[in-house]
């Protein structure tokens, strides 16, 4: 295979292809779920920011419900079939620790991630979540490998 093509994925986008790509996001409490289809040898990965839309913002893959919806959406328009596509999450950290109980934000994009991937039931084969540790992964959309690097969390003095 020739070299990979890289694209880096930001806060509320998403990326799904047939070509093969190497696709870089970094996590603190969004979360990022990879879709990935081993018979046709494609994927899709999202990175969302909260659990549900408020029914308002513009920017719908912002919010899980909608963008893991969405990616998979388009993973079947491009031919895959849901009884191939295999999942991955990555993220939901709780990096700020000093928050009302109520708030956990990584907690609650995590839950929404697993909920929404039962409910189309898209096992998931791995996931590395919570914590209070950000992430970094790339994600081969061919293949459907992650690469995982924990980011340092730094204490304030």
């Amino acid at each position: 295979m020739k070299s990979l093509a890289k694209h880096m994925l930001y806060p509320a986008d998403v990326f799904v292809g047939r070509a093969p790509c190497s696709v870089t996001t970094i996590l603190g409490s969004c979360i990022s779920v990879c879709l990935h289809d081993p018979v046709q040898k494609q994927g899709a990965i999202n990175h969302y920011i909260l659990p549900h839309w408020n029914g308002c913002d513009p920017v719908f893959m912002k919010y899980g419900n909608l963008s893991i919806i969405g990616i998979l959406r388009e993973l079947l328009l491009l031919g895959s079939r849901l009884e191939n596509v295999k999942a991955q999450i990555y993220g939901g950290a709780e990096i700020l620790t000093e928050t009302p109980a109520n708030f956990y934000i990584g907690k609650r994009n995590t839950q929404i991630a697993f909920e929404i991937l039962n409910e189309f039931q898209i096992p998931v084969f791995f996931s590395d979540v919570g914590g209070n540790k950000g992430r970094k992964i790339s994600f081969n959309t061919y293949s459907g490998k992650v690469e995982l690097e924990y980011i340092g969390h730094k204490h304030k003095v």
